[in-house]
């Protein structure tokens, strides 16, 4: 800028030294009017004027570039100052604590796997394996021996005449631990196809004990295939699962299902579920707030009474195909069905200002089957009626469940086990009318700990034909309540009752998995038919402990 002016001044005076010497050195003549000098003054002022503009010009421009680097200069000064300000306070906050910077990606990292659903699994060739499962350490007392493992049998508790009714029972057990493998796989955008294998190692072969070594076999638990159709909502089930009568907690959907929280294997009397192979098909409406669903599910009978002679009411497998026994003592026992049973199911869920609600109905039909005496089969069929309702009564905190089903030949669906049919005299099915309910209710007491009570009850009535059938008045219970007496004791149970309270506590949630410890008390009470002999009954007090490694 400052050559700019130089030259510019050059020019200028350049110009003023080529007019001067022009003046001088070609004077005006004497005879040239007057008139036109002006003229010729008038054009050297223009140009002199005009440079003088330029000057001017150059200088403002010069001031306004001085200002704005002052300006430049000054802005730059307080940035400066801000960042030693900056730097000065990052100094000090790390000469107070130097750990807690260095500590922030890893709490950061932490909080954000903590948050972010569980939804890893394992890839391989476009499907999507997620593994699952737990492996448990268990402890089980009873007060009266029953021989069970983690599972108890609910309606064999004994009477007094028995020595079992005066022993106790302990056990650790790890058989409930479980390994499950969900497998998924999309074809297409609308398309979901799935598979689900879960196992326990609850079974036993004749030669499983825990003598030396605690040699017991897999079971299968769940094992079924599914196809969801996400834009219709179809959804289609095939394979062993939990029966359609067991309470969902959301839609009715596989792997949703609500179970007691109790670490008896058997759950709780008054629960209604089976395990079982199965076809179902569901239909989810009004953006998923209902849903309906049909399933046939593979039949089977549980009979108590005398069975008449010459009546065929399982199959006698002499190969041992099936376990247990038949009637004649034979090696067999697996029931004469000849159709599905059949469930149809309603279910809702609703949001009742801000309280999650869902609620269910559904309907049982079975068909009981045998061969009389006489080469003529024998059928019968009933229909049953159940539901059930889980309610966030304070969300977050306070839960209750309610389930139930009523009808004819229901007792293989309640975990109490009681018998579905029973014969006349004839030899005719007869099925027995029965009750099962259940109440359950946790609170959260906080984020890692949940206590939790159910009770519920499986009530039978009289089924009695003559002098045979179930709970007949004619009935000997004479010996049930005299310790080794060899008197009989029919025992024929008409009630089930369970009142089981507890606690689940979650010690480690994490990268690693997960852990958690549990207590569970419960009391159970048998109670019979009035029979010859009165109405005898039995108890039992038990006490569970776990303790669960959730590695997935």
């Amino acid at each position: 800028m400052q050559l700019k002016v130089i030259l510019a001044c050059g020019t200028a005076a350049a110009l003023l030294t080529t007019a001067a010497h022009a003046a001088a050195a070609d004077p005006a003549p004497p005879h040239r009017k007057a008139a036109h000098r002006p003229a010729a003054k008038s054009a050297a002022d223009a140009r002199l004027d005009a440079v003088l503009a330029h000057l001017d010009a150059l200088e403002r421009s010069l001031a306004d570039e001085r200002a704005a680097r002052e300006a430049l200069e000054t802005r730059l000064e307080h940035v400066t100052a801000e960042a030693r300000s900056a730097e000065a306070e990052m100094a000090a906050v790390k000469a107070q604590d130097s750990g807690v910077i260095d500590t922030l990606p890893a709490q950061i990292a932490t909080a954000v796997d903590k948050a972010r659903p569980k939804t890893d699994g394992l890839y391989f060739k476009g499907i999507r394996i997620t593994p699952g499962g737990f492996l448990e350490a268990a402890a089980v007392y009873r007060e009266h021996n029953l021989g069970n493992d983690v599972s108890t049998g609910l309606n064999a508790i004994p009477f007094p005449q028995t020595r079992a009714g005066h022993l106790e029972e302990y056990r650790f057990t790890p058989r409930q631990s479980r390994v499950s493998a969900l497998v998924e796989g999309q074809p297409n955008r609308d398309v979901l196809l799935s598979m689900y294998g879960e196992f326990d190692f609850q079974g036993a072969a004749q030669s499983a004990n825990s003598n030396e070594t605690n040699s017991y076999n897999p079971r299968i638990r769940h094992l079924y295939g599914t196809i969801d159709w996400k834009d219709s909502g179809w959804h289609l089930l095939a394979g062993q699962s939990f029966s359609l009568v067991t309470l969902n907690s959301n839609g009715i959907t596989p792997r949703n299902e609500v179970t007691p929280l109790t670490i008896d294997g058997q759950y709780s009397v008054g629960f209604t579920w089976t395990r079982q192979p199965g076809v179902r098909l569901t239909k989810d409406l009004f953006d998923k707030s209902l849903w309906v669903a049909v399933s046939a599910e593979n039949p089977q009978t549980t009979f108590s009474g005398t069975v008449p002679a010459g009546v065929v009411n399982v199959i006698n497998n002499a190969q041992g195909f099936y376990a247990g026994a038949t009637n004649t003592g034979a090696p067999a026992t697996q029931s004469e069905n000849h159709i599905p049973d059949l469930v149809a199911k309603v279910a809702v869920e609703q949001d009742l200002d801000g309280h999650h609600l869902h609620a269910e109905a559904y309907t049982l039909a079975r068909s009981f089957y045998d061969q009389l005496p006489t080469f003529k089969t024998d059928n019968v069929t009933t229909v049953s009626f159940g539901g059930g309702v889980i309610a966030q009564v304070i969300p977050g905190l306070f839960d209750v469940q309610l389930s139930g089903l009523t009808g004819h030949g229901i007792g293989r669906y309640g975990s109490g086990q009681l018998p579905d049919a029973t014969f006349s005299a004839s030899g005719q099915v007869k099925p027995i009318s029965e009750t099962i309910g259940l109440v359950g209710m946790t609170y959260h007491a906080t984020r890692d700990l949940d206590l939790w009570v159910f009770g519920g009850e499986e009530h039978d009535d009289r089924a009695a034909y003559g002098a045979i059938g179930y709970g007949n008045a004619a009935a000997n219970n004479t010996g049930c309540e005299i310790q080794g007496s060899t008197l009989p004791c029919a025992g024929n149970t008409r009630l089930l009752t369970e009142l089981s309270t507890g606690f689940w506590r979650r010690f480690y949630t994490g990268p690693w998995g997960q852990v958690r410890v549990g207590l569970q008390y419960s009391y159970i009470n048998r109670d019979t038919f009035t029979a010859v002999g009165g109405a005898p009954t039995a108890h039992e007090n038990m006490l569970y402990t776990s303790f669960r490694y959730y590695p997935f």
